[in-house]
């Protein structure tokens, strides 16, 4: 029972710094990361649609992404998307393809984007804070259901804390990583 304890409270943790990863993906940092367009959706027919789903994107070059839409038609309306995000980028369309040219990154725009950085990670953080009380509370439970004895308690509390401070390393690491990437000139 309480191994199950453990492997739910590793899972959900692990969901968390996956959706840290997106969220990371979709942060402009100096270079050209199809990524950064993940979050972006293009009124295609009335639906709301991921550009991806509609696009083949590639970055050709270290400050290009190109857009090739599977239907020519919706070429207008991804180059609207594109425009209405807050990526600050202007793509260009020849009718075929939309190329999107990086522009290097400010000095203060860097800054803002490590910021931006920063409340992610502790967005994350205080998931998986939340996920260790929601573990701590069912062990307690257990405890008081007579399923664990004090001294098993407190070695389940210790085990769930050592879980809890390997992600949050995790999340401090990634953080510290992608800060790099974006400060890099």
């Amino acid at each position: 029972m309480k191994l199950e304890v453990y492997t739910d409270l590793e899972k959900s943790m692990s969901k968390a710094i996956d959706s840290l990863r997106g969220d990371f993906a979709s942060i402009r940092a100096g270079r050209a990361n199809p990524a950064m367009l993940d979050r972006i959706n293009v009124d295609y027919y009335g639906t709301p649609t991921p550009i991806k789903q509609i696009a083949s994107i590639t970055a050709p070059e270290p400050r290009l992404i190109t857009i090739q839409s599977y239907d020519p038609s919706a070429i207008k309306d991804i180059e609207k998307a594109i425009l209405k995000s807050d990526l600050g980028v202007n793509p260009s369309n020849d009718g075929k393809i939309i190329r999107i040219v990086i522009p290097q990154l400010t000095e203060e725009r860097r800054k803002d984007l490590t910021k931006v950085v920063r409340k992610t990670a502790e967005e994350s953080k205080v998931v998986i804070r939340n996920e260790r009380r929601a573990a701590n509370d069912k062990l307690k439970k257990m405890e008081k259901d007579s399923e664990l004895t004090e001294d098993q308690l407190r070695v389940a509390l210790d085990e769930v804390q050592k879980i809890t401070d390997k992600f949050i390393k995790t999340i401090d690491d990634m953080t510290e990583q992608k800060e790099e990437d974006i400060m890099e000139v």
